[in-house]
């Protein structure tokens, strides 16, 4: 029991948005008549979701570095869905090397804003900013203020779900299977994790913990795929993003590159002292962040069908919002790649209730200003206590 208080009270931010998560679904599963967490539902909001997931996995590390933001994001994901359109549409370059190429343009977009915030050390609220209009601008210039449509390999990618290969049809059966895999390779690795850090010696809690947080873990994975299966299956998307999350978890606490990156966030000048190469990091920062905004660039647009002069306006304050709801602090060093998916997940949930429930838009607005606010001031309030 000990143990389990301390675990909480060191991990309070990251647990607190959780059961505020658990609590929200609770809450607006009931105002909408269950129809929140019907399978279609779920899968729905995953995929309506997909694109700010993935640039909050971006834009934590930003955050991480020292409560750095990227205000260019929204722009970006314009520019490669305009990108996408002028190499698959304009020019007839095939899907996948136009989807390379695509790719590439976020990356040097990122290395761009990377470069003048890690070597000419201006801001990074200036640099990204200035990007936000620069990356618009080119966006608008390729399409000429038109909506142009994209090839059916977008959408595979952003809206279709994996094929059945064991089903026909009904419950999605390789959906079950893909869980079921997953579920198996999760607690082999966590057993092996496990059994490392005990010849190094580490405090691990007893056995019968560690088989409850596996069982409870394993049931949740399972019923998640279930759930899929009994709409159309797991979409590629969701894989895409498991795929990502599994990643850059690795990277920020594995990893010394991770590591760095937390200690730049806490102090920049003791990680400077220290031999930490800041220019390198800040710079590797942002071109990742550029990167995964092509990600989320190539699924919007796979979402739309189409690329547009309107895309990705407003997704940096999304971004931004699910990294501090989801435990990021604004002034660096602290936050999880899982907590910015679960504060992703909070807003589009508030998103998909409220929309479900017909609250205006503007009522929305206010209410997730609110709890972005609420976040915040629970950091503030947190660090304040500890110093106590």
């Amino acid at each position: 029991m000990e143990n389990i208080k301390a675990v909480f009270k060191n991990n309070i931010r990251q647990y607190a948005m959780l059961i505020a998560l658990i609590a929200i679904m609770i809450l607006f599963q009931a105002l909408t008549g269950g129809i929140l967490l019907k399978p279609i539902n779920v899968q729905r909001l995953i995929m309506q979701n997909s694109y700010i997931l993935i640039l909050a996995i971006g834009m934590v590390l930003c955050i991480l570095t020292g409560g750095n933001i990227d205000l260019s994001v929204g722009s970006i994901v314009a520019l490669v869905s305009a990108s996408s359109a002028l190499f698959s549409v304009v020019w007839n370059i095939p899907v996948p090397i136009a989807i390379v190429f695509s790719l590439g343009i976020g990356l040097l977009a990122g290395m761009w804003q990377g470069f003048w915030i890690a070597y000419v050390r201006i801001p990074a609220f200036i640099v990204t900013l200035a990007g936000m209009l620069v990356f618009r601008g080119i966006n608008n210039l390729i399409l000429n203020g038109e909506t142009i449509g994209l090839p059916q390999e977008y959408v595979i990618i952003a809206s279709e779900s994996i094929p059945d290969y064991f089903g026909q049809g009904g419950l999605h059966i390789t959906s079950i299977v893909i869980g079921i895999i997953s579920s198996i390779l999760f607690v082999i690795v966590q057993a092996n994790s496990r059994k490392n850090k005990r010849q190094y010696g580490f405090d691990l809690g007893s056995d019968t913990s560690f088989a409850v947080q596996m069982a409870v873990l394993v049931l949740i994975i399972n019923l998640f795929t279930f759930w899929l299966a009994l709409a159309e299956g797991v979409p590629y998307i969701v894989m895409i993003l498991v795929v990502l999350i599994i990643i850059y978890s690795f990277v920020t606490s594995k990893t010394v590159t991770g590591r760095h990156i937390y200690a730049l966030g806490g102090n920049a000048k003791a990680a400077e002292l220290s031999g930490i190469k800041t220019k390198k990091i800040l710079f590797m920062v942002y071109a990742n962040m550029g990167l995964l905004s092509a990600v989320a660039g190539i699924v919007f647009a796979g979402r739309l069908n189409s690329a547009s002069p309107l895309a990705g306006q407003g997704f940096e304050l999304d971004a931004i919002a699910s990294c501090f709801i989801g435990g990021a602090s604004a002034t660096g060093g602290v936050g999880t790649v899982i907590g910015a998916i679960i504060g992703g997940l909070i807003m589009g949930i508030l998103n998909n209730g409220m929309s479900i429930m017909g609250v205006s838009v503007f009522w929305q607005q206010i209410v997730k200003g609110l709890v972005l606010l609420a976040a915040v001031a629970f950091d503030v309030y947190s660090k304040t206590k500890s110093k106590k």
